[in-house]
């Protein structure tokens, strides 16, 4: 392996420490429920579930969980 790829591994190992560099827009992720899988997206800033319980409350377990799994990585505007 040569030093250039050496340099970006370990600048690669260095970023990934600090989530605080990253910021997710718009992103689709499909989530492996209990019960059944589901589409979440965040467009926008405006996060969508297929699941029934998100059309009631615009916020479910799925949403909530990526938002706690990606916490600092997320803009302000589309915590709840």
């Amino acid at each position: 392996m040569d030093y250039g790829m050496i340099g970006k591994i370990e600048k690669a190992k260095r970023y990934a420490e600090e989530p605080e560099r990253f910021r997710f827009d718009d992103f689709t992720v499909r989530f492996d429920g209990d019960n059944n899988g589901h589409t979440v997206t965040c467009a926008e800033g405006d996060w969508q579930c297929d699941c029934e319980f998100f059309s009631f409350r615009q916020v479910c377990s799925h949403t909530m969980a990526l938002e706690r799994l990606l916490q600092d990585m997320l803009p302000e505007r589309i915590m709840v």
